[in-house]
């Protein structure tokens, strides 16, 4: 399991690029269309189509991810990812309906942690520091 989640090499996912980006458009697309529930408490059949892009663009997105090196897992690009899932998923426990600060700091830490320089991006909050290199590289004490 760990050698397949954390290749010595980083796969190649041919047309990955265009996949990346047309998923990632879909993605905004979706994003765009839940203010309707974030913001001004719409009905769930004018959003829940929205829900449904961005649920599924963003699980490409992060499947191509995976997919390449698990180390995206745990860079903070991937870590992200997870806490924005987190608290995404609080209007089940603690709320009624979408709460609109909830989905802007969902954007927030959208817009921060892809566009930060790469020393924060590959930043592992695991380890304590960037890393590059996937854990089962050919340096790795389990690998030998």
């Amino acid at each position: 399991m760990m050698n397949w989640l954390f290749p010595a090499k980083k796969r190649s996912i041919p047309a990955k690029r265009w996949i990346s980006i047309i998923s990632r458009t879909v993605h905004l697309i979706g994003v765009s269309g839940l203010a309707g529930a974030y913001l001004y408490q719409q009905p769930v059949a004018s959003w829940q189509w929205f829900l449904y892009l961005t649920v599924m663009s963003g699980f490409v997105m992060s499947a191509l991810e995976v997919y390449s090196d698990g180390i995206w897992l745990l860079q903070l690009r991937g870590t992200a990812i997870g806490v924005k899932l987190l608290l995404l998923s609080t209007m089940i426990w603690w709320f009624d309906q979408p709460n609109a600060i909830i989905y802007f700091l969902a954007i927030i830490i959208s817009g921060v942690v892809s566009h930060a320089p790469g020393k924060l991006r590959y930043f592992s909050i695991w380890h304590g520091r960037v890393i590059m290199e996937s854990p089962m590289g050919k340096r790795h004490p389990l690998n030998d």
